[in-house]
């Protein structure tokens, strides 16, 4: 905080120049204005301006000031909070573009069928599937999809370019009011450059057919900025059947600065397809009838396509700062899947298609001011959120890929509305509060192939935020946040009657589903080069939507409690030298007493991450990331349990000169044969029982590979 009020003297002249931020800087009278001179700073454009959610990002504005400091004593609301930024981002090693997200403490990313399907996350206790309570968004673009063929908040990142992305910003829990839907546990949002410093090349080739090129610039052009981006992929993995996965990304964006107004309009395409190795038994791993990296269903796989169009504009004036940011985005995803073999039709098999294709379109407006009353500095921010789906999407019983008969189809309209408000003040030198509510309104339309799963639904919920931020005493902050938020059904559940499969009657579940969180946090930057916090939290779910791996979906579920801690660590002793440490440990049960038991199958307990970068150092650069996934509860009264995996990755590199550098990539550095993600379900092999066996499927981690990057600015 000192040293951020530090920064008063060489901004006073710009805070001047905008009387209403200058009047909001006078009328903070305490001795240490710490908030009013991030507001100010915001206000007056010498911090960064709101993020494409619509809200200004405080805590940008300590990064901004300091570098590479991750200070945010004095911005932040929340222990859990943070920003990593492009720096970090550069120097992490992943197999895969989603797992950028595990630079975020607590946060897991895996898979469990190679390439082109999302990710799957863990964080806080939740096997969190493709995206269920975990909010991602890339440029202001929701990336979750509601009511999904695949499951709820479906969230795939691989049309993302790591070399563009500016930082990741990540939040945790219900307390934040511009966040909404599958936010309970976590948000993360990305953001991308306006501009680079050089042009870039990239080739890289490894083993497993891995092949990567990359062409990305920037140039003036019309008063601003052109930025272009192509990327193409292949790789076929450890496999004994090849993945043959093929990919294309391409961004294009213009970018503007035009006195008190900046705009930006971006045009993103990607287009994958592949080959899917889903999880095996157990059983026919121990029989050696399959390799670990075999697979029961070859003809498993998959094709995906993602175009979006978006655009944001932010206008400062005396009245604050206003906010628009509007996207559209076409979706298509036709998955087929095999997980249960020949249990229910033992002569063609269990292969099903999951297709779902939707247009999605959203509008955030937001304004942020800040008045004066009684002596204090009132920050507020209100905004709204809308969001139109129109989604097709359908469930297929395949063979080799090969349509056998329909056994759902559906047509989808999806719309919703957000309405928040948040306002901020410093009471005194040492406390200060965060309040907000906000307010979501959903509309289903669901027009099924049987009428009666066709039906409309309408649910609204209201939640309120707060945080207390009190010091800092000795570098260190404490927070204490409350707030409910939610996560909402897929449209389909709340307007089914029947069973699309068996027949058989089934209860609507409720469209919008409370969460409610607890926490208590300090963050502290008492030693030199070191931020460092700690946080302990429960968050209460009135229903838990759980990964079915034998109908490989999600389902609503009983309600949930977890109960945990994270502690992170990032400490830069030198300019040469980074280290960054995470632990995170929950606890998560089904409330109440149930027959089968309250562990919540899937649910993470223990995690920790720990990396270390070097950089600045003569010619050489590297990093090296380890990781250690704890074990799950596989069912409900916990007698099957996964082991846990650790897993190390890492890169060594050389500044072959100014323009031109040359790394070495190494994933799975131990030679780990653990596994990626476990699951307990019944299935049926050829001459096993028509009831099947109950067993554990398992999808192996990727064995030892290595890729060599070739890097060129021009």
């Amino acid at each position: 905080m000192e040293r951020l009020a530090a920064l008063l003297p060489d901004h006073r002249p710009a805070l001047k120049r905008g009387g209403f931020a200058a009047s909001a800087a006078r009328a903070s009278r305490m001795p240490r204005p710490s908030l009013v001179i991030s507001i100010a700073l915001v206000l007056t454009g010498i911090g960064p301006s709101l993020n494409a959610a619509g809200v200004p990002t405080l805590q940008e504005v300590v990064v901004k000031a300091k570098g590479n400091n991750h200070n945010l004593i004095g911005a932040a609301e929340s222990a859990n909070q943070g920003t990593v930024l492009k720096q970090q981002i550069d120097q992490r090693t992943v197999y895969r573009p989603g797992e950028l997200l595990e630079s975020v403490p607590g946060l897991i990313v895996t898979q469990h069928s190679g390439e082109g399907k999302a990710n799957q996350y863990f964080a806080r206790g939740f096997n969190l599937d493709h995206g269920t309570d975990l909010r991602i968004s890339v440029e202001g673009m929701l990336v979750n999809q509601r009511s999904h063929g695949h499951g709820q908040g479906y969230s795939d990142l691989n049309f993302l370019i790591p070399e563009l992305a500016s930082s990741l910003q990540y939040r945790k829990g219900p307390y934040y009011a511009d966040q909404g839907d599958f936010s309970s546990a976590g948000a993360v949002d990305i953001g991308y450059v306006n501009k680079l410093p050089a042009g870039i090349a990239n080739f890289s080739v490894g083993n497993q057919g891995f092949m990567r090129g990359l062409a990305a610039n920037s140039h003036g052009a019309g008063g601003g900025t052109i930025l272009y981006a192509f990327e193409l992929n292949t790789k076929d993995g450890p496999w004994l059947r090849k993945e043959n996965y093929r990919k294309f990304n391409a961004v294009l964006r213009y970018s503007q600065s035009y006195g008190d107004t900046r705009f930006n309009i971006t045009a993103m395409g990607y287009g994958a397809n592949w080959n899917a190795t889903d999880q095996i038994p157990q059983r026919a791993v121990q029989a050696g009838s399959i390799s670990p990296l075999g697979s029961i269903d070859p003809s498993d796989g998959g094709e995906s396509h993602r175009f979006s169009l978006s655009s944001a504009l932010q206008h400062k004036s005396k009245l604050g700062i206003t906010r628009i940011n509007l996207y559209t985005i076409h979706s298509n995803l036709a998955l087929f899947s095999n997980f249960t073999y020949f249990l229910d039709d033992p002569v063609n098999g269990d292969q099903f298609s999951q297709v779902d294709k939707r247009f999605q379109s959203a509008l955030n407006l937001s304004h942020a001011w800040v008045n004066n009353l009684g002596g204090f500095a009132f920050e507020n921010t209100v905004g709204a959120q809308f969001q139109n789906d129109v989604i097709d999407n359908g469930l297929l019983h395949t063979r080799q890929r090969q349509s056998l008969f329909t056994t759902r189809k559906d047509h989808v309209l999806e719309n919703s509305m957000g309405l928040y408000y948040q306002n901020s003040v410093q009471w005194m030198d040492k406390f200060r509060s965060v309040a907000g509510v906000r307010s979501d309104f959903y509309w289903f339309d669901v027009h099924s192939d049987n009428s009666l799963n066709s039906g409309e639904q309408y649910d609204s919920i209201t939640n309120p935020k707060l945080s207390l931020i009190f010091g800092p005493w000795a570098k260190t902050e404490y927070y204490f946040n409350y707030g409910s938020g939610f996560h909402s059904n897929d449209a389909r559940g709340a307007t089914a009657t029947v069973d699309p499969k068996s027949g058989e009657a089934i209860s609507r579940v409720n469209p919008l589903v409370r969460s409610t969180g607890y926490e208590a946090g300090l963050r502290t930057a008492i030693l030199p080069g070191l931020q460092a916090s700690l946080t302990f939290f429960r968050l209460d779910l009135a229903s838990e939507l759980l990964f079915v791996g034998d109908a490989g979906t999600t389902e609503a579920s009983r309600p949930s409690k977890r109960e945990g801690f994270e502690v992170s660590a990032f400490y830069m002793p030198n300019h040469w030298l980074t280290v960054d440490l995470d632990y995170a440990l929950a606890k998560a049960r089904f409330t109440g007493w149930d027959p089968a038991g309250n562990h919540i199958p899937g649910a993470i307990q223990g995690v920790g991450k720990a990396s270390i970068a070097v950089d600045n150092l003569g010619p050489f650069f590297g990093s090296m990331q380890f990781r250690y996934f704890g074990k799950r509860a596989l069912v409900e009264d916990n007698s099957q349990q996964s082991d846990n995996t650790m897993t190390l990755n890492g890169q060594i590199g050389f500044k072959l000169s100014k323009k031109f550098r040359v790394a070495l990539q190494g994933f799975n550095l131990l030679g780990t044969k653990a596994h990626a993600i476990d699951y307990f379900y019944t299935s049926r092999l050829p001459g096993e029982p028509a009831s099947g066996v109950p067993d554990r499927h398992f999808h192996p981690i990727e064995s030892r590979s290595f890729r060599v990057s070739l890097t060129g600015n021009f």
